[in-house]
């Protein structure tokens, strides 16, 4: 059972890019480390729902970037740079401890990222309707 360059290729992208995208999480939970609202959880989480959601419906990207690319983008970066299951955890650790932080913070993850969404959805398409 040999493993070809051409099938390794994209699991070595995508761990590449989980490298970089956990590390610059890690990085900005550094930088925005300010009290008891996880305010780095919630900005990378908003610009990774903006990010992928505009490379995903801009059809003129989608077509000038390789395949290979974009899984390193898509999958490896923004999917490690996310972090769902952070968002849960503190969740639930602000919803025992402090119910109206919790409900706060819970609120903004999950209204911010839909919005971050609509507006790269928004963008992607307007972009693409302008050609």
């Amino acid at each position: 059972m040999s493993i070809t360059v051409s099938r390794m290729l994209p699991i070595l992208l995508v761990g590449l890019g989980g490298v970089l995208g956990s590390s610059s999480r890690y990085g900005l939970a550094l930088l925005f480390d300010v009290g008891d609202l996880p305010v780095a959880t919630i900005l990378v989480n908003w610009l990774g729902c903006f990010l992928l959601t505009y490379l995903t419906f801009n059809p003129r990207l989608k077509s000038k970037i390789p395949t290979h690319l974009l899984l390193l983008i898509n999958t490896g970066f923004i999917g490690s740079f996310t972090t769902f299951s952070t968002f849960t955890v503190e969740s639930i650790t602000l919803l025992t401890s402090k119910p109206l932080l919790g409900l706060i913070y819970f609120f903004l993850q999950l209204t911010g990222g839909f919005l971050c969404c609509l507006f790269g959805y928004s963008l992607a398409i307007r972009g693409d309707r302008a050609l």
